[in-house]
């Protein structure tokens, strides 16, 4: 009478190594589910473009707010270069004549105006002076950008 075949029992997974193969699948089943999950999650990627969108604006403002800087300066040195001495003499002279006339009027301003929209005037200037940074990278996104849409209508 014949036996039945019951296979190779050495080429048979033992229980261990079925739970192994078990727990690796589903290691690679959580690891794919977390995948589509973050494919699946708009918000999160509007998040992530958004941030990476901010970081470039910031980068630009940076770039072109140091470029104009050279560019003023470099126009600054040849405009003092090119320019008579006694013409810059006249010039320093009305600059003064401004810087006092300037004081006085603030001094008067601040004499006429009432203490609360003083104060208040002062905090603004206070928090301009902190945020400084952040207001010039605004002011020169805001400028890149109206230069970009300018440049896009042109064509």
């Amino acid at each position: 009478m014949s036996t039945p075949y019951q296979g190779d029992k050495e080429s048979a997974p033992t229980p261990e190594e079925l739970r192994e193969k078990v727990e690796h699948t589903r290691d690679e089943l959580g690891l794919t589910v977390e995948a589509l999950a973050a494919k699946a999650d708009v918000k999160a990627q509007a998040k992530e473009k958004a941030a990476e969108f901010k970081e470039q604006a910031a980068e630009k403002a940076t770039y072109v707010t140091e470029q104009l800087r050279e560019k003023a300066a470099h126009a600054a040195q040849l405009v003092k270069e090119k320019t008579p001495d006694p013409v810059l003499d006249k010039a320093a002279h009305a600059a003064a004549q401004v810087r006092d006339s300037a004081a006085r009027a603030g001094q008067l301003a601040a004499e006429k105006t009432p203490d609360p929209v003083r104060e208040k005037a002062e905090t603004a200037a206070v928090m301009a002076r902190a945020n400084r940074t952040p207001l010039i990278a605004a002011v020169a996104a805001v400028v890149v950008f109206l230069l970009l849409r300018r440049s896009r209508r042109c064509r």
